[in-house]
């Protein structure tokens, strides 16, 4: 794991939590946050959390960060990893659909999700089986 940069692994948690908030799972924020309790108690205790600044406080100490807070930070990296590529296949095998039934709806809080069903009529069966896939449905 120390052949990961840690800084990467900040970066891609720090896109994740933007992208994982009200995730139905155990969310990515307390995957990071348990398993790296002890180094933010020691470390980073007066930091206010939000915008990053917490991973900037273990990024910052990383030299000492524990194995457990390390497999943390890999871990929801690589969930973020599967997140954006489910996103990304969706949005390939939706595109047309969204371009076609959903283009003055603004990405985001689900509404292209909402929209998509309901269009779901006339959207097409690759994206049903995409969305499908991916758990969205």
């Amino acid at each position: 794991m120390k052949t990961i940069s840690i800084l990467s692994i900040a970066i891609s948690v720090t896109l994740l939590f933007a992208i994982s908030a009200g995730a139905g799972e155990k969310s990515l924020v307390e995957t990071v946050a348990n398993g790296c309790r002890t180094e933010i108690d020691t470390y980073c205790k007066d930091v206010t959390p939000g915008e990053g600044r917490m991973l900037a406080c273990l990024f910052a100490h990383s030299e000492k960060l524990s194995g457990k807070c390390e497999y943390a930070l890999y871990d929801a990296a690589a969930q973020l990893e599967q997140a954006v590529n489910a996103l990304a296949y969706v949005v390939n095998e939706c595109g047309d659909d969204i371009d076609q039934f959903c283009q003055n709806v603004a990405a985001g809080e689900g509404r292209l999700l909402e929209c998509l069903d309901k269009n779901d009529a006339k959207v097409s069966s690759r994206c049903k089986e995409a969305l499908k896939k991916v758990g969205l449905k």
